[in-house]
């Protein structure tokens, strides 16, 4: 777990490869709730 967290945290390129991937997770994540409450309401 600590080679993960230095891999991660201890240079820029892991840094900003979490954060794209966060990134993506939010972004598909909020698709899917528009998504899912557009369906969930007919009509609208």
């Amino acid at each position: 777990m600590e080679l993960w967290l230095d891999l991660l945290f201890g240079n820029a390129i892991g840094l900003a490869s979490m954060l794209v991937i966060f990134s993506t997770i939010g972004i598909v994540g909020f698709i899917a709730w528009m998504f899912i409450s557009k369906s969930a309401k007919p009509g609208t």
